[in-house]
């Protein structure tokens, strides 16, 4: 909404067009340093006249690897120049660290360092370990939230943003998933869909939990509690934005308590469970009931081996209820009359015939699948 010209300068995407920016001049860029170094080492890019440099997520640009663009990137720029940080968490240790570019610098705070927007109410979910049982926690909770109108749902491992967003569209969610992994023109894609409400849920790992420019969204949802507290306060600002209110929930097992600490411990404030703590939580079988699905078999192999070699046990020993002749000294080659005679069960086959048998038991187990 000013008169200034600029570029966007990011990775993922053709030079062609960022070019054509560059050559005409531009008053401000913004980019990531990595696709910034590309450029200047290809001579598109003269830094001299730059008066301020700004580094965002100052926290997160101090670390990961980003340090040695960003300490190149400062020797290239004017020494005269303004530096800028921002963040809403900055460590002590990466504090420290950031003295590297600045000269006398000055503290602005508008709130309490790592502290949480107040127009967000945060609840904590307590839920059991198992996926299944994680992810059924979750639709309830989506299902019974008060004015959802959008939702940002997010996962610590993309294999898990991956699988989860697959479970949502199995029970007909309107939804999306973002990852690291993806590239730059489908981010973008979705990130779209999900502003203009094609979407109505983003699964995303913590490459959503910055930057992202979505000032309307009424729910953040931590499938899983950040290894690092400090991403905690990133996820859910991205809720309750510009005064708005907002709403976040955070799912909780017994394997998360250290995490729930950490987290604690860095808002200093206590957060209320939502329908019960962790000891209110009720143990039940639906560990047993998840293992005997038929989709935890494996052709026969591990528990859907043993579960079909149980049933076929049972088949034979109803027959052995009626008398059947045999032979001490009946040829060990299969016959067809005898299959289903306790010397040629598939468990006890040991001989040539084991093939056979193997066969038949097979046919058993992917019968008791079906069941």
């Amino acid at each position: 909404k000013h008169k200034i010209s600029m570029a966007f300068l990011i990775g993922g995407v053709s030079f062609e067009e960022q070019d054509r920016k560059l050559s005409r001049g531009v008053d401000v860029l913004i980019a990531t340093p990595g696709r910034l170094m590309e450029l200047f080492e290809r001579g598109k890019l003269l830094m001299t006249g730059v008066e301020i440099f700004v580094i965002d997520e100052a926290d997160r640009m101090l670390d990961m690897g980003f340090i040695p663009d960003n300490e190149k990137i400062s020797k290239l720029i004017p020494f005269t120049r303004q530096t800028l940080f921002f963040s809403a968490t900055m460590p002590d240790e990466i504090g420290s660290l950031a003295n590297k570019f600045l000269q006398n610098p000055v503290s602005v705070e508008v709130a309490k360092p790592s502290s949480t927007a107040s127009t967000i109410t945060q609840k904590l979910v307590a839920t059991h370990t198992k996926d299944f049982e994680k992810r059924a926690t979750l639709r309830k909770l989506i299902d019974t939230a008060e004015d959802l109108k959008n939702g940002i749902i997010f996962c610590n491992r993309k294999r898990d943003v991956a699988a989860l967003h697959r479970s949502l569209m199995r029970h007909d969610y309107s939804v999306g998933s973002l990852h690291g992994d993806m590239d730059q023109r489908s981010r973008m894609d979705t990130l779209a869909n999900f502003k203009n409400n094609k979407i109505t849920l983003l699964v995303a790992s913590d490459v959503a939990a910055r930057g992202l420019d979505i000032p309307d969204v009424s729910h953040v949802f931590n499938y899983d509690i950040p290894t690092s507290a400090e991403d905690y306060v990133h996820r859910i600002g991205r809720t309750g934005r510009a005064g708005r209110k907002g709403a976040a929930f955070s799912l909780v097992s017994k394997s998360d308590t250290k995490y729930l600490d950490a987290v604690l411990k860095l808002i200093e404030k206590d957060l209320e469970w939502f329908d019960g703590d962790l000891s209110s939580l009720q143990s039940g079988n639906a560990d047993a009931s998840e293992e005997k699905k038929p989709s935890r078999s494996r052709g026969g192999r591990g528990k859907g081996r043993k579960s079909g070699e149980a049933k076929q046990t049972e088949a034979v020993t109803e027959v052995e209820a009626t008398p059947v002749a045999v032979a001490e000294d009946q040829p060990t080659a299969p016959a067809k009359e005898d299959d289903n005679s306790e010397d040629k069960r598939p468990r006890r086959s040991r001989g040539r015939g084991g093939r056979g048998r193997r066969d038949n038991g097979e046919e058993s187990n992917k019968g008791s699948g079906r069941i």
